[in-house]
């Protein structure tokens, strides 16, 4: 059966809606950077670009770096837009455009996000490197699609829900790729889990002039523990990344570059030594 032009939408010249790409213009390892900035930061190191491509907020370089091809592509901020950016590929990747219909040989992607994040624990110094073994999330996002492919963190996950009865939260669990976590793992600082939140501040426990529903979360969050397991850090997209990964068959990874400590209250400031650095050993050391 073909997929609707309603729910595969195509632009005028041909290429998948938000991306704005075509299948020959994303490459198999995809570097994720919320931050439409840090797109040049990364390809700034390839040897050479074939396609620079904008619309909105994402930006996507493809290009070699040695005898590897790769994309950079951001997602902005959130899960939401993490939906929207792991869709289309996926729907470069393994479905025939011109008929609509899903590829009987299905494709993976290499997906790598390299973005910052707040430490909950105050081992977790500023500007060292996190790697997220699973995301924990407090978004909705998984709620949409059907789930059978998280089976394998269904425990941490109910255990997760048990803890937040009081608040009747219900955050779901998915992991990192085995494979790509184990290959980084020399180059990290720490592996911990990762809390995705759905927003920065009262998601996220702050405050402004509205005061958050939860406003102890994050200090709860941080006394979670699952077989020697923490919650060590929150951003906004982890959880996103992971669990489509899993869902669609994607490896995916999420490197993190501590900018807060929420223990210690402290922001490390300027940081871009220490992302241009991760950027790098992600690069050189690509599996």
């Amino acid at each position: 059966m073909s997929i609707s032009h309603a729910d595969l939408v195509l632009n005028a010249e041909g290429r998948i809606y938000h991306l704005d790409l075509t299948p020959e213009e994303l490459a198999a390892t995809v570097i994720l950077v919320g931050d439409p900035m840090r797109v040049e930061k990364v390809s700034k190191y390839f040897d050479t670009i074939e396609v620079r491509r904008q619309n909105r907020e994402i930006i996507t370089h493809t290009g070699w770096l040695g005898n590897r091809r790769l994309s950079v592509v951001s997602t902005g901020m959130g899960t939401d837009n993490v939906d929207i950016v792991l869709n289309e590929m996926d729907a470069l990747v393994n479905v025939d455009l011109a008929t609509r219909r899903i590829k009987e040989k299905l494709n993976t992607l290499n997906l790598i996000r390299i973005g910052t994040t707040g430490a909950l624990q105050a081992e977790n110094a500023l500007n060292s490197v996190i790697l997220s073994t699973r995301g924990v999330g407090f978004d909705n996002l998984l709620q949409y699609y059907r789930e059978e492919a998280l089976d394998v963190d269904r425990p941490v996950e109910k255990a997760l829900i048990a803890f937040f009865a009081e608040e009747k939260l219900q955050p779901y669990v998915a992991s990192a790729d085995a494979d790509l976590l184990a290959h980084y793992k020399p180059y990290a600082d720490s592996l911990v889990m990762t809390a995705s939140c759905s927003g920065f501040y009262a998601p996220q426990g702050r405050h402004v002039r509205l005061m958050p529903r939860f406003p102890h979360l994050l200090d709860k969050l941080k006394t979670f523990t699952y077989q020697n397991e923490r919650v060590g850090n929150f951003e906004m997209e982890t959880s996103g990344l992971y669990g489509l990964s899993q869902l669609m068959g994607h490896k995916a990874l999420s490197v993190n570059v501590v900018v807060v400590n929420r223990a210690l209250g402290t922001f490390a400031g300027d940081y871009t030594v220490v992302m241009d650095r991760t950027i790098q050993t992600v690069l050189a050391h690509l599996p």
